[in-house]
Parts: structure tokens; C-alpha cells; sequence
């Protein structure tokens, strides 16, 4: 028993000393990363500030209580959160089942007989007991680093699965606030809605009795009721789409679709924003959005499988022994010359494969070339997605202010047709003119407002926010 634990202790430090893993180790490809990301003013890009907007916590960035809830609830319930956490510990158990080829396999057994024969002829009745009791190893040598490369692969594709959880929490949180913002818009449009109608039911009414009067005719009557009917369309359309807004935003908090508790008014939202959001640097966005990240892991993991594929060249070591107790009685099972062993190691080298080892590595060589096109391709996205980001946001604020002016101009014309009609210099079909004017302004601000807004939410999104909790 003293030769064989020397001979395998022997290998074992061989094994480890000499081993060495095939196939190309890991480095970060080169990328192309701008200067500035485009559609900064010029001012924002000589400033060329290294923090981001990105870095902020969300609860920070966005500060609606009440959505503040809506994004916590999400992030605990929802379901695409969840289910990529399963996927994490699914990952971690396929490293497990992995890392575990790296190790020898022990296993021990127990066994016990008893036999007779018949008697025959010539030989009498024998009966014979044999109890044994022992421990098998069996160990395939990762010499060539097979294992270490597969188990290298197995643990970035967990990395990956992490990143991807994240991803799905950027997008969890970026969603929500959107639909949030989709809502208080509605809620606001409706509201509109709802005053402009009792305005002009108002105004038909003084109108009709006018016409009873002789003051007007019938034409104004008919011009004030389409007016009535154009704001009354209006109300159950919003109505619809705000209920079917809660009723997505629901089930991304892992809800049945119910009513939504309501914070703060789109305006306040507006004015709540944060005075500054600098970008930060293009070469940052490599770190910070997950989906990068992500598709990094994936490479790592496609460069570690040539690895696993080239050792298929070379051939499998493998050691293998037994060592117990033999004896025909239990009670000398453990004494005297019943101790027996066995070592034994193989050596296995393929030699022909009909092409199939020459293949195996030529397709682990183009799935790494997949994945880093497919890297470098997310990273160009990224890029795009940041710099449409950074110009939605600044001419949507252009369009909202020159929406504003709109609206006031709107409201100012509507309210000088109004004096004219009265004073009976105008028709009324100056005033349905204005009046209409003024209420598609009015919408179209709220639609401006929440333009603004979204893609506020859009360019912390790209910029990779939000995954940080």
C-alpha cells in the first residue's frame, strides 16, 4: 500500500507540474472608441467630463416617489428579473458539474456473497462466503488542460449570465419609467380633455340660446356642437389607452393588470430632472453597459473552447486503482492477509478521426470569430445608441419650447376670435378655428413635454444606467 499511495502522490505532482493548457489565452480586442460621442454641443465635448450621468443611483435620477415604488416592486416581482436569476444559478451549476472533471473520482463499495453447490459424483457439497470491502480512483489527467479550458468557458458563461441579469434590470427599470411617463401624459391630455369640453359645452350653450334669440344663427350652433363632439372624442380614447398603460405597467411589476398609484404631474417631472447630464467618456461605455459586457463574457468563453477542442489532438492520461479488504469471514475482514490493491494508468491517442478533430477546432475557431464580430458590433451599437440618445434629448427641448410659444400664441389668438365674435367682427368660424388650434397645441405640448422626458429616460438608459442598485 506504501508503493502505490508513492507511485499515484508521484503522478498526481506530474500532472500538476507539467500539465499546461492548449489553445489561445484570453486578451481584450482592440476597439475603435471615438473621442467624444457625437451629438454633444461643442461646448460639452471641450469640456469633456469623465464622470456620467450614467454613474447617478436611479432613485436619484428619478424622483417620483411613487414611481420610486413602481421600480422597487419590479425589481423584486417581475418576471423576466427572476427568471434571469434562475438562469445565474443554472450557470453556477453547470461550472459545478464542469470544475468537477479537473478531479479524481472516488468512490467505495461494499459486497458480500455467499455460495454453495450442489453435491456431485465425484466432489461433495462446497459452500463459500466472500465479504469485501473497498475504494475505487479513477482520475483522466488534465494535462493537456481540457478541463481547465472547458471549466475556463463554463465560468465566463456564468459571467455572462450575471451581465445578462443586469441587462434585464437596466431595461426592467428604463421600461417602467417610460410607461410611468406614458401615463402621467395621458392623465394630463385627459385632464385637457376634460376642461376643453366643459369649456366648449359652455360656449354652446350660450351660443343655442343666442340662436333662440335671433343673435346668431344656426350655423354658429352647429360649429360649437362640432367642437362639443371633438373634445367629447377625445375623452374615451384617452381613457382607453390609460387604462391598457396600467394595465402594462402591472404586469411589469409582476401584477395582474390594476390601476397604478400616481406621484407627481408630468410638469413637476419636468422640472424635477437633474440641471446637468454629461455623458462621460465613450471609452467608459465598455465598463458600464452590461450588454457589453455580456458579449465580452461570450467571447471569453468561445476563445476558452478552442482550447478544449486542440487538446482533443493529444492523448488521454488516465489513472486508475482499487485498494480494500477481501476475506471469506467478517471477523478477519480487517486483519491479517486480507488487505488487496490494484494501479493501473492508460494512455489513449487518436489517430484517425476522419477529419473530426480538424473540424471540431475549425468551428470553435469561427464561433470565436462570431463572437468577437458580434462583440465589436454591440460595442457600434452602444455608440449609436448614445449618440441618438444625447441628440433626442437636446431637440426635444428645442421642440418643447417652441411648442410652448405655440401654445401660448394658441391660446392668445383664441381668446382675441372670442372677443370678436362677440363684438360681432368675427364669424364663429374664426372661433372653431382658433379654439382648435389651441386645444391640438395644448395635446401636442403635453406629447412635446413627454418626448422630453423619454428620452431623458432613453440616454440614462444607453449611457448603461440603472443596473448599479
Amino acid at each position: 500500500m506504501t508503493d502505490m499511495r508513492k507511485t499515484v502522490a508521484l503522478l498526481l505532482l506530474t500532472g500538476f507540474i507539467c500539465g499546461c493548457a492548449v489553445g489561445p489565452n484570453y486578451k481584450r480586442p482592440k476597439v475603435d472608441t471615438p473621442p467624444t460621442y457625437r451629438g454633444l454641443t461643442p461646448e460639452e465635448a471641450a469640456r469633456n467630463d469623465v464622470n456620467s450621468f450614467a454613474n447617478e443611483k436611479w432613485w436619484t435620477v428619478f424622483r417620483d416617489e411613487k414611481l420610486q415604488e413602481l421600480i422597487k416592486t419590479a425589481l423584486q416581482q417581475n418576471y423576466d428579473v427572476r427568471i434571469a436569476a434562475a438562469r445565474i444559478l443554472e450557470a453556477q451549476a453547470r461550472l459545478g458539474i464542469t470544475r468537477a472533471n479537473q478531479f479524481p473520482e472516488i468512490s467505495g463499495g461494499a459486497s458480500t456473497t455467499n455460495q454453495r453447490s450442489a453435491k456431485q459424483t465425484f466432489l461433495p457439497a462446497i459452500e463459500t462466503s466472500t465479504h469485501r470491502v473497498d475504494l475505487a480512483f479513477d482520475w483522466d489527467l488534465d494535462f493537456w488542460g481540457k478541463f481547465r479550458r472547458a471549466t475556463e468557458a463554463a465560468r465566463a458563461n456564468l459571467v455572462a449570465t450575471e451581465w445578462a441579469r443586469r441587462e434585464v434590470i437596466t431595461e426592467l427599470i428604463a421600461n417602467v419609467a417610460g410607461a410611468y411617463l406614458r401615463l402621467r401624459a395621458l392623465d394630463l391630455q385627459l385632464e385637457i380633455s376634460r376642461q376643453t369640453l366643459a369649456s366648449r359645452q359652455d360656449s354652446l350653450r350660450l351660443t343655442r340660446l343666442l340662436a333662440e334669440g335671433g343673435a346668431t344663427s344656426l350655423l354658429d350652433v352647429r360649429q360649437a356642437e362640432q367642437l362639443v363632439f371633438t373634445a367629447a372624442s377625445e375623452v374615451p380614447s384617452l381613457e382607453q389607452q390609460i387604462e391598457q398603460e396600467e394595465n402594462f405597467i402591472s404586469i411589469l411589476l409582476g401584477n395582474n393588470p390594476g390601476p397604478v398609484a400616481r406621484g407627481r404631474e408630468l410638469t413637476e417631472t419636468l422640472q424635477q430632472r437633474p440641471p446637468a447630464v454629461p455623458a462621460g467618456l465613450p471609452s467608459s461605455l465598455l465598463e458600464r453597459r452590461a450588454d457589453i459586457r455580456q458579449v465580452e463574457a461570450q467571447l471569453v468563453a468561445a476563445n476558452a473552447q478552442i482550447g478544449v477542442a486542440r487538446a482533443a489532438y493529444f492523448p488521454d492520461i488516465a489513472l486508475t486503482g482499487t485498494a480494500g479488504y477481501q476475506s471469506s469471514a467478517l471477523t478477519s475482514l480487517f486483519t491479517g492477509p486480507a488487505g488487496l490493491w490494484n494501479f493501473g494508468a492508460s494512455l489513449t491517442q487518436p489517430i484517425f478521426t476522419a477529419g473530426r478533430l480538424r473540424s471540431n477546432v475549425r468551428l470553435a475557431e469561427a464561433q470565436r470569430q462570431e463572437a468577437l464580430l458580434f462583440y465589436q458590433q454591440i460595442i457600434q451599437g452602444a455608440f449609436r445608441d448614445v449618440s441618438d440618445a444625447l441628440i433626442a434629448y437636446r431637440k426635444t427641448q428645442e421642440f418643447r419650447l417652441q411648442q410652448q410659444s405655440l401654445v401660448e400664441s394658441a391660446k392668445d389668438a383664441t381668446r382675441l376670435s372670442q372677443m370678436r365674435y362677440k363684438g360681432g367682427a368675427a364669424s364663429y368660424l374664426e372661433v372653431l378655428t382658433n379654439d382648435t388650434n389651441y386645444f391640438s397645441a395644448q395635446l401636442g405640448l403635453v406629447q412635446a413635454q413627454l418626448d422630453e422626458l423619454l428620452a431623458f429616460v432613453q440616454l440614462y438608459r444607453s449611457l448603461g444606467g440603472g443596473w448599479e442598485q
